[in-house]
């Protein structure tokens, strides 16, 4: 029974890119994070493909791969423009159930529209909507399965512009020419726990027992995925945030020691914003600083659960002064960890931290919606206010009211 249909964007930062500048269409496009050799593109167009480049891709490597590459500053506000304006079009033709990221989301089939021809139909319909209420250069892929997790592997089966329908019948021997890693939830640690326990083939994979499964997962995801590769239904299960947190590369001009901690606090009070956002706490604070050369330097903290950016800041700073006045800086990280709701948390006695300082936080993130980021900012972040603009992860699409634009 087909009961899923998947549309996945192909090479979605690149081609919202293409379609907002007619001049990029057709060419070797790599979207990157800032304008430098020694970054990483975090989106390639399929002309660029062609020649090797990929995310990830080293860009002084990759100018050597295609030497007429462009390359395009990330327009992150943009992405997520096109974002909603995708899911509007989809919602023309079929209603989105969820969205599993900046690129994706999965519809429901029901009724009548589970008949292959129907469902087939959809997809085509959907392709349709998309160009014609988004842009041309907007193509995607669809997978049509027993589930969302097979209509998700069906999107990578064929791409750009595919359409896969695996069906009941098929199963699993439809998915035996894939690679162990082409798999959802399959990264570089799983592959080598497979491959511990002896699975090293898609088709050893969908054969093994479900209690093989059990045994390599660790416990009940094991049993959901043997179940997911034969079609059944599995709800999905809500994870939990367990930490929130921001990265960047650094600009060349802010490849210096002030530099690098000014970003940190910028990246910090990005993150508390999110904090107070979500409506959580913290009790640890991590900071991590990667030298040109590879070296690295980290540091831990823990600390009284607390969304508070005044006193996230003073710990902070005091991690800070522990930082190597040698080296030079290349990408700095930092995260919030140990995270729970925070009307949950404990409060000490003795603290400064009460419904004034509450008021005060309230305050600054009420300005800086209604007047503009960077309105209300603390003072270690002085240096830093433009860098480190508004970043996409995987899964979570920002809002741009409450997030940081370019």
């Amino acid at each position: 029974m087909l009961r899923s249909l998947y549309v996945d964007l192909n090479s979605y930062f690149a081609s919202v890119e293409q379609q907002a500048d007619p001049a990029l269409r057709g060419k070797p496009v790599a979207v990157v994070p800032v304008m430098a050799d020694t970054t990483c593109a975090i989106a390639a167009s399929y002309e660029a493909k062609r020649f090797g480049v990929k995310t990830g891709t080293i860009i002084a490597d990759a100018k050597v791969m295609c030497p007429d590459l462009i390359l395009v500053h990330a327009h992150h506000t943009l992405y997520v423009d096109y974002h909603h304006r995708i899911i509007e079009a989809v919602e023309k033709v079929i209603h989105v159930k969820s969205v599993n990221s900046i690129d994706e989301m999965v519809c429901d089939l029901t009724g009548s529209d589970r008949l292959r021809e129907k469902a087939v139909r959809i997809a085509h319909d959907v392709k349709r909507s998309i160009k014609e209420h988004v842009g041309s250069e907007m193509q995607c892929s669809v997978g049509i399965a027993p589930n969302d997790y097979l209509a998700k592997t069906a999107t990578d089966m064929q791409k750009p512009d595919g359409l896969v329908v695996i069906e009941q019948n098929e199963l699993p021997g439809v998915l035996y020419s894939m690679e162990l890693q082409d798999l959802c939830g399959i990264g570089r640690q799983m592959y080598k726990r497979l491959w511990k326990h002896g699975i090293y083939t898609v088709e050893m994979l969908c054969t093994a027992t479900k209690q093989q499964l059990h045994d390599v997962w660790g416990g009940v995801e094991g049993d959901r995925l043997w179940a997911r590769l034969r079609g059944e239904d599995v709800p999905h299960v809500e994870t939990h945030k367990s930490t929130v947190g921001h990265s960047h590369v650094l600009e060349p001009a802010l490849r210096t020691h002030s530099g690098a901690t000014g970003v940190v606090h910028r990246l910090l009070q990005k993150a508390a914003t999110r904090l107070r956002q979500y409506g959580l706490a913290t009790a640890e604070v991590t900071v991590s600083i990667r030298f040109v050369g590879g070296e690295r330097w980290k540091c831990e903290c823990d600390i009284t659960p607390t969304q508070d950016v005044i006193q996230l800041t003073g710990v902070m700073s005091a991690m800070l002064s522990e930082l190597p006045e040698s080296g030079t800086p290349f990408k700095v990280s930092i995260a919030l960890n140990k995270v729970s709701p925070a009307g949950s948390t404990p409060q000490p006695l003795f603290t400064n931290i009460g419904p004034a300082r509450e008021s005060l936080n309230a305050s600054i993130d009420r300005i800086n919606k209604k007047y503009g980021k960077n309105t209300l900012y603390l003072g270690p972040a002085w240096n830093a206010l433009s860098s480190a603009p508004m970043r996409i992860a995987f899964t979570h699409i920002p809002d741009l009211e409450t997030d940081e634009d370019e």
